[in-house]
């Protein structure tokens, strides 16, 4: 979960320095997209991995209460 934070904290950075250093409207919304597509990719990639561990967990869980029985 602190991989997620850094790299949207990186993501933030370049969207601030985006718009700090790029003059021209059409260029800025374009990289700010781009910035933005990969934040939401890289979110929705932690999700994923996040509910697969969550998957795994209950079901070694059910696992070991079947062995036990």
């Amino acid at each position: 979960m602190k991989k997620l934070w850094v790299a949207m904290g990186a993501f933030a950075v370049l969207m601030v320095l985006t718009l700090i250093t790029i003059d021209d409207q059409k260029f800025r919304l374009a990289a700010l997209a781009v910035l933005a597509m990969f934040a939401v990719r890289t979110w929705t990639h932690s999700r994923k991995l996040q509910h697969e561990q969550e998957e795994s967990r209950s079901l070694n869980k059910g696992d070991d209460e079947q062995a036990a029985r």
